[in-house]
């Protein structure tokens, strides 16, 4: 089976992604922020969209549906626990729901935290997680509805994919959160040389996204919260990892 996935910048600082089956022409979309874009890419290539996947209720990650669907006549996937502030769906999921998009089999991960009913997409066969707000690139998302003690074990359900998956993840935040992580851990040298690939990335207008879940479980500071090494960096050796991603998710707030 071969796979294309095409990131597509949306808005000012926004990702989706298009998922397009080469061998029968299906064509996914991880949410739909802006449609002029997206329709674009699909004009270009020749695409009908087949599929949208929704991963929460948020204006910039659903605002584009409406165009789309009347370009095409895609069916829209979504959280049923959020379908009541989602665009209508035409196959409601839950956490630990399979379904098939492009032939890909895609597995539904509850990633609440940033906000309550919010999922990713885990597509084992192409090593993909799209992670959308929750798990960030050098980052992890607001707590705009959850708790600490709500994304804290998102997190950790993310963390426990193959080291090797690729993180999809939704907006371009990687020299904001770079900034604040390398005042946590200043000696990380895996942080420091991600740090200088981002830049030439950017400076090269190429995104930053994704990257293999081991380079996030190396350098960012979310997911190192249970980190002998990072709670010494940032003087919380006898706190709960709970404990410690509350904090920094706190200071990340002021920051």
């Amino acid at each position: 089976m071969a796979i294309e996935i095409v990131t597509i910048p949306c808005l000012q600082d926004n990702f989706c992604f298009l998922i397009h089956n080469t061998e029968s022409q299906q064509t996914a979309l991880i949410d739909a922020s802006e449609a002029a874009p997206i329709q674009a890419v699909l004009d270009a290539k020749g695409w009908t969209l087949t599929d949208v996947l929704l991963t929460h209720h948020h204006w910039d990650h659903i605002d584009g549906l409406p165009a789309l669907r009347d370009r095409d006549t895609p069916r829209v996937i979504g959280a049923g626990v959020d379908a009541h502030r989602l665009p209508p769906l035409d196959l409601e999921v839950a956490e630990g729901d399979h379904f098939e998009t492009c032939g890909i089999p895609t597995q539904v991960i509850d990633v609440s935290g940033h906000t309550i009913g919010h999922i990713a997409f885990y597509m084992p066969q192409i090593k993909a997680a799209f992670t959308a707000d929750s798990l960030m690139a050098l980052g992890c998302g607001r707590l705009t509805e959850g708790t600490p003690d709500m994304m804290w074990p998102s997190l950790m359900k993310l963390r426990a994919l193959p080291d090797d998956t690729a993180i999809y993840s939704a907006h371009e935040y990687s020299a904001s959160n770079a900034a604040f992580a390398i005042t946590l851990e200043p000696k990380n040298a895996a942080l420091i040389s991600r740090i200088d690939a981002d830049a030439d990335s950017r400076a090269k207008n190429k995104p930053t996204v994704p990257n293999p879940l081991s380079l996030e479980k190396a350098t960012n500071p979310f997911l190192r919260a249970d980190d002998p090494a990072f709670r010494a960096a940032v003087d919380m050796e006898t706190h709960t990892p709970l404990e410690v991603f509350a904090a920094i998710r706190a200071r990340k707030d002021v920051f």
